[in-house]
């Protein structure tokens, strides 16, 4: 019997480190028409989706369910008889207490189309996140895989707790948070050890990951002590014991600090994941974002007489980037750059330039006056005549400088910055309820859209107990002059600057 023409790829999304998604996952929600998801899939995941890809969320948590699961599979169902790939996205792997037999069980009465991607269960990765091997040959050989919430209409629990108890397995339950009492006096009751090591670990592989960890006979008290809610996993056994020497995520220097990131979000991406690499749990709001020039008439026109210039001078990576999006949409190359030298400030300008093949002449470090007269100290500028596309009201030192050094400088809007105000609500929602540890900025435009979207009247009282990060001194300046005092400001003005002197001051060293 022919099935439909559309096909329903069950898809394992992982624990929610988006990095533990496998290779075959991606490729199914990148050829994918529609891609649901539910609470758990990391919504970084999204971002393989093709353009225009039909985009669903159908999240169940603590008994709030956007779709039931009967209306989630008749979802899939009818995407799939309309011919559609849809990659349904399920947290962990789709067949451990992911529901997705269910799934597959409708998909074959419909006669759809389906194939099973296996991802990595929260079972072995949140544990292995906390430091818990769930074997080792010194403690147990095995590993029971429980729920921690029955159907509660069952008339009869399928758990036979007294095996359980008395095995020497590593028992891991899932989503049993709520049901933690029970699972204890079960145990207990059917003769396991009251010593016995347990551990919870909630969004385990993130950088939000909790870890409360004790015995069976105190683990419901620091539980409740530790406001501990789902999800979380369950472990139970000796290889628990192991957890305090082997916490390897929990001791990033950054774990758990929550930093705000205020670039453009097209931008932000490297900062980010440098400081998730270190643990940090970063929320990104952005306060900026980077445009095309109302009038790109200028650059255009300065594209188009290139021949008039001897050097071309770059401030920042979107202005490379918008020089050479002009050059191309003219029709133009970099062979009509063979005869200019080029100087760009700072070592993240020189890479863009870089990447177009072309090595800068000269390198000032930073803005500032006396950078910028000893990088030019030994050029010929004099007389020369130096193209500078950049974003509009940029700073003046440079022009000035050059100017003062006699050459004749023209100045182009190549990009416009706009405040972004879209996350305010959100901002302000982190600040009042004193879940922002740090703010990162990058330029003083994000150091003054930032400080516009918070009340003047309430700026005192909500970033009082906040650190604030500075990609340098022009930055900081700009941040004091708004009443803010920086705790740390990058001494080398880049994102890895930056990032540098967040973790010297997080864990006490020099840098």
């Amino acid at each position: 019997m022919d099935k439909t023409n559309g096909i329903i790829y069950l898809i394992g999304a992982g624990p929610g480190d988006p990095g533990l998604i496998t290779v075959k996952a991606v490729e199914c929600i990148k050829a994918a028409d529609v891609v649901v998801y539910d609470y758990l899939a990391s919504p970084t995941l999204l971002s393989y989706a093709k353009p225009g890809a039909e985009i669903i969320y159908v999240g169940k948590k603590g008994g709030d369910h956007t779709l039931t699961q009967d209306k989630i599979s008749e979802l899939l169902a009818q995407k799939g008889e309309q011919g559609h790939v849809v990659a349904r996205l399920k947290g962990g792997d789709p067949f451990i207490f992911g529901r997705g037999g269910e799934e597959a069980e409708v998909l074959i009465e419909r006669n759809i189309s389906f194939e099973v991607v296996p991802g990595v269960t929260s079972a072995v990765a949140a544990p292995a996140y906390a430091g818990i091997p769930l074997t080792h040959r010194d403690y147990t050989s095995s590993v029971s895989l429980i729920t921690g919430h029955e159907d509660p209409l069952k008339e009869t629990s399928s758990i036979h707790w007294d095996c359980l108890a008395k095995s020497g397995s590593t028992l891991v339950f899932f989503m049993g948070v709520k049901n933690l009492p029970n699972i204890v006096n079960q145990l207990l009751e059917n003769g396991k050890s009251s010593q016995t090591p347990v551990a919870l670990v909630r969004w385990g592989t993130t950088t939000r990951q909790q870890t409360v960890s004790g015995t069976l006979s105190n683990i419901v008290e620091k539980v409740k002590e530790a406001k501990l809610k789902s999800p979380a996993i369950i472990v139970v056994g000796e290889v628990v014991s192991l957890r305090e020497n082997m916490k390897w995520f929990e001791n990033r220097p950054l774990f758990g600090k929550k930093i705000v990131v205020t670039r453009a979000r097209a931008q932000a991406s490297g900062l980010v994941d440098k400081l998730r690499h270190l643990g940090a749990h970063c929320i990104e709001i952005p306060t900026i974002k980077v445009v095309p020039p109302r009038d790109n008439t200028p650059l255009e026109d300065a594209v188009s007489s290139l021949e008039k210039y001897e050097w071309i001078i770059f401030t920042s990576v979107n202005g490379v980037k918008h020089f050479f999006n002009t050059l191309f949409a003219k029709g133009l190359d970099v062979r009509v750059l063979g005869r200019h030298k080029f100087a760009c400030i700072g070592p993240v300008t020189r890479d863009e330039l870089g990447k177009f093949g072309i090595v800068s002449d000269v390198l000032p470090k930073t803005y500032r006056a006396e950078s910028v007269v000893e990088a030019f100290k030994d050029a010929e500028i004099n007389g020369k005549k130096i193209l500078l596309p950049r974003a509009m009201e940029a700073r003046t030192i440079l022009p000035e400088e050059l100017r003062n050094m006699g050459a004749h400088v023209h100045e182009v809007t190549a990009y416009e910055t706009q405040q972004v105000s879209t996350a305010k609500e959100e901002l302000m929602a982190l600040l009042r309820n004193g879940e922002i540890d740090m703010v990162t900025f990058t330029s003083s435009s994000t150091v003054k859209n930032f400080m516009a979207l918070i009340p003047e009247q309430e700026r005192t009282s909500l970033l009082s107990d906040v650190l604030h990060a500075c990609i340098g001194p022009i930055t900081e300046d700009t941040a004091v002059s708004l009443g803010l005092a920086p705790e740390i400001v990058a001494d080398s003005y880049t994102i890895d600057g930056l990032v540098d002197v967040i973790v010297a001051y997080y864990t006490g060293k020099e840098n």
